[in-house]
């Protein structure tokens, strides 16, 4: 016992001793590189939030205009169905944008539940049991998820037309989810693959069945594979372009990446209004992975301290 309390005081304090001291030259430069970074990444998203409000004489300008000289709405005005001044060029007026928020949220939302589920349950089959074609079953998924979307939109395209399924948010919702399995399977295998068996046996001898050892024991330790398979689920089904357009071609169900295209004419393209449809499209991915990575930190950080 004097031995942990020793341990615990002397961690305590290089704790304490390493948030306490002066800071080097080295952490200087290193948190210079770090914002540097970060400033490369952010700078994309921040000039489209930029051209979204600035006016349209500054948008094509040579050199560019970093800062707008005054703040223009009326591209999203226009999205949201508001009145705008007379003359004011854009071309949303014409897109049903609460049609695409509907898909787009439907189809997110659900192919990554679906994807979640049957990936999370594959991913524990192959970390857990034992059974002939294992491994081959596992390299074909991963296989197949390694075929870009533009190879599988043309025939999927003609499956989906033949069975009745094409234009219509099932489809999508299958063809998101079918791209999304076998990552969350092979990531979910990882993180059970973490979780000593030992505890999933003890359950069994306490008198769980295998299901209620899979929820009570398995499924909480693996938690932040959860949250990090969910993040990529949502992205990949909220940001896909190439499957999308192809299989959508109404507002019934297409979504807000084709819907970008619809900006551009043979002549002209409003910029404005495609970076203001940007931005709308960024708020919500942004609000979910916000939400899903604090639950992912929690879950990576209550299992290093339980370690």
């Amino acid at each position: 016992m004097a031995a942990k309390v020793n341990a615990s005081t002397k961690l305590r304090a290089g704790r304490f001793t390493r948030a306490g001291r002066r800071r080097t030259p080295v952490d200087v430069l290193r948190d210079t590189v770090l914002w540097v970074i970060i400033l490369i990444f952010f700078l994309p998203a921040l000039w489209i939030i930029l051209t979204s409000i600035r006016p349209n004489v500054e948008i094509n300008t040579r050199p560019p205009v970093w800062i707008p000289s005054a703040l223009d709405f009326t591209s999203y005005k226009i999205l949201f169905g508001m009145p705008t001044p007379q003359g004011s060029f854009d071309m949303g007026a014409s897109i049903p944008v609460a049609s695409y928020a509907r898909n787009s949220f439907v189809i997110a939302l659900v192919s990554t539940l679906i994807a979640l589920t049957l990936g999370t349950l594959a991913g524990y089959v192959f970390a857990r049991f034992r059974f002939k074609g294992k491994n081959g079953i596992f390299l074909s998924m991963m296989l197949l998820r390694a075929v870009p979307g533009v190879a599988l939109s043309l025939p999927l395209f003609i499956l989906f037309v033949r069975i009745g399924l094409s234009d219509k948010i099932v489809g999508m919702i299958i063809a998101y989810s079918a791209m999304n399995i076998p990552f969350t399977a092979w990531l979910m295998d990882g993180f059970f693959r973490a979780v000593p068996e030992e505890l999933d046996d003890a359950a069994l001898i306490d008198g769980c069945s295998r299901w209620t050892s899979f929820l009570r024991v398995g499924l909480p330790l693996a938690l932040p594979g959860v949250a990090a398979s969910g993040i990529f689920a949502f992205l990949t089904s909220w940001n896909e372009f190439a499957l999308s357009t192809v299989i959508t071609r109404t507002p019934a169900s297409r979504t807000f990446p084709p819907a970008l295209y619809e900006f551009t004419g043979s002549f002209v393209s409003d910029w404005r209004g495609m970076t203001a449809l940007s931005v709308l499209m960024l708020i919500p991915a942004v609000i979910f992975v916000a939400l899903v990575q604090r639950q992912l930190m929690e879950g990576l950080t209550s299992g290093a301290v339980k370690g």
